[in-house]
């Protein structure tokens, strides 16, 4: 009996390995490679007289003090870029030489994002409000990217659209920026999270909702991202070098993007703060629950996988078309 225990338990072992080398194959050979091209349409934005100026990029010298950049698929029915000037407007009175930019990325969407943002573009501006259309849907992780290679701000601040999270929370945020961006190389990111909301919004979901929200906190620990307690909160902000260095290695376009962004930014060192923020549910979410949870979880494992097998590298900022 022992004989045939022992067979079954070295068969088991030979089968997990078999196993464990399929899947880093398979993690190799479909792994993406760095998308940043654009199509030509993607290089302009309008201004409110409807004439074509080309994006700036991020490898240029900073001219505003701070850029939001804001990705939007079919989003038509928010009103959340409305707020943005009002509370940068606020700012400026208190620093009356605060400059800002806020960029709505339509990620390719099906309805009149596009439109509905071009509104705000005609009543404050291109130099306030610029509109970037995909020409198709890259993802959230896409739609962030493409966006943020195309501002001018000292600071970027990555915001969802919903407005889940209030703008306010700022300065919360940059305070948090500023503790941890002491080098002179001005590299730093600080991420708003909502961490501290985790009991009670543990209270209000399914069982079934929870199981899946810490299996995927723990494959983020295990497998990505140590030290930071909510690394999905989609109000991050960066240092204009931060970003530079994080989003041109990026490969992950869909929901687990933040994920690889903070890892690559701890393979760089970067400092990383963690701010609680404001957050409140707003309906439409565009997270399917489960099939999105398993997406992001496949997601989390093959990251590590892609650059342990050298399918993926860390990228040196090289300006794009």
């Amino acid at each position: 009996k022992m004989d045939f225990l022992c067979e079954i338990v070295q068969a088991l072992v030979a089968l997990a390995a078999l196993g464990l080398i399929v899947v880093f194959i398979i993690a190799h050979v479909t792994a993406g490679m760095v998308n940043l091209t654009r199509h030509e349409k993607e290089k302009y934005f309008l201004t409110a007289t409807g004439e074509k100026e080309k994006f700036p990029s991020l490898h240029d010298p900073y001219s505003r003090e701070l850029s939001v950049v804001i990705p939007a698929y079919n989003e038509e029915l928010r009103t959340v870029v409305n707020h943005i000037p009002h509370v940068c407007l606020l700012m400026q009175k208190q620093n009356p030489s605060f400059t800002y930019e806020v960029i709505v990325v339509d990620d390719g969407s099906k309805d009149k994002t596009t439109e509905v943002a071009m509104q705000y573009t005609r009543k404050y501006g291109a130099d306030k409000v610029r509109v970037l259309t995909l020409v198709k849907n890259r993802g959230k992780g896409g739609a962030v990217r493409m966006g943020t290679l195309s501002s001018r701000g000292k600071l970027i601040l990555m915001a969802d659209a919903d407005g889940a999270t209030k703008f306010c929370d700022i300065e919360k945020v940059e305070a948090g920026l500023n503790e941890v961006n002491s080098k002179p190389d001005n590299l730093a990111i600080s991420c708003g999270s909502r961490a501290h909301l985790e009991k009670d919004s543990v209270a209000q979901r399914s069982m079934f909702r929870t199981f899946l929200m810490y299996g995927f906190h723990f494959l983020v620990w295990f497998f990505c991202v140590r030290g930071i307690k909510d690394t999905q909160c989609g109000f991050k902000l960066f240092t204009r070098e931060a970003a530079l260095k994080t989003f041109s290695s990026l490969h992950v376009e869909r929901w687990a993007f933040d994920v690889e962004l903070l890892y690559i930014a701890q393979c760089f060192e970067i400092p990383i703060a963690e701010v609680a923020v404001n957050w409140t549910e707003i309906e439409g979410s565009k997270l399917v629950p489960f099939w999105s949870w398993l997406q992001m979880g496949r997601d989390l494992v093959f990251i590590r996988l892609r650059y342990i097998t050298g399918a993926w590298k860390l990228q040196s900022p090289q300006k794009t078309d």
